[in-house]
């Protein structure tokens, strides 16, 4: 049975399983929640975590509403389903558009973040070059459609090795894309592009926090990655071998073990 909250005027669609800490999984654009299936499958079985993954308003199952769909928008979504859900506090886990989202909602509601785990994003905002890019993409979403999105997008989410070797991989990714609305991905864009810079928020940070990045990265190297978590005080870092920019996706176990790992040391 699909999940929906009507949230800010929409139905938003999420999974919800288990009990105990409560932790939310915020999809990558521009994907939907079932990125987070297998984590979330493999953490259930241990029977200590309330876990929790919504579709961002215009992706999977929830409806959109909105022709910009700014970060801070899906900070408050976000905020209103967890008062729905009765959680006062979560670890928040946001993988690239979704750790954009995770700082908009670090700015809003800070005292509702137990725990961090920040994974292939960036704190910075877009440059000129960037916010143009994401124009373009979304005018892409609107005249040609998803599958559009999908062939422009997969070479930069995924490492060419999981793309040579991984094709089951590739064709989720791929189905995932097309269960998006074009509405909802040029929305999306549009909206990451004119997210605020969270560089200055990174050393006022004093939650626990995981910061996980592909080695084989493109979109948010590691480099960049090393950088901005060294600003995080005791942030914990790893990187994982193999992975491009959908870490979890590529390389479930490593991903799997490090969420693990952090999550067990939280009090």
């Amino acid at each position: 049975m699909i999940l929906k909250a009507r949230i800010n005027s929409i139905e938003l669609a999420y999974d919800d399983h288990g009990i105990g800490l409560p932790v939310l999984f915020l999809h990558a654009f521009p994907l939907n929640r079932t990125m987070w299936t297998s984590t979330i499958t493999s953490l259930l079985a241990e029977q200590r975590y309330r876990l929790v993954a919504p579709d961002w308003r215009g992706f999977g199952e929830s409806e959109l509403a909105t022709s910009v769909s700014t970060m801070d928008l899906f900070a408050d979504d976000l905020a209103a389903l967890m008062d729905q859900l009765g959680m006062l506090q979560a670890v928040l886990c946001g993988l690239s558009m979704g750790g954009y989202a995770s700082f908009a909602f670090l700015r809003k509601y800070p005292q509702r973040v137990y725990a961090l785990i920040l994974a292939d994003t960036k704190p910075a905002a877009d440059s000129q070059e960037v916010r143009d890019n994401r124009e373009q993409v979304a005018q892409i979403a609107e005249s040609q459609g998803t599958s559009a999105i999908a062939d422009l997008q997969l070479p930069k989410l995924l490492s060419e090795q999981t793309r040579q070797q991984q094709l089951t991989v590739e064709i989720a990714v791929r189905r995932m894309i097309d269960m998006a609305t074009p509405a909802g991905i040029a929305a999306a864009s549009r909206g990451m592009a004119l997210r605020s810079d969270s560089t200055a928020l990174l050393p006022t940070l004093h939650v626990p926090t995981l910061v996980i990045v592909g080695e084989h990265d493109a979109l948010t190297p590691p480099s960049l990655t090393y950088d901005y978590a060294a600003q995080i005080p005791g942030a914990h870092i790893t990187t994982i071998p193999h992975a491009g920019h959908l870490s979890n996706l590529e390389q479930p176990d490593y991903f799997l073990n490090a969420v693990r790992s952090f999550l067990i040391t939280l009090p």
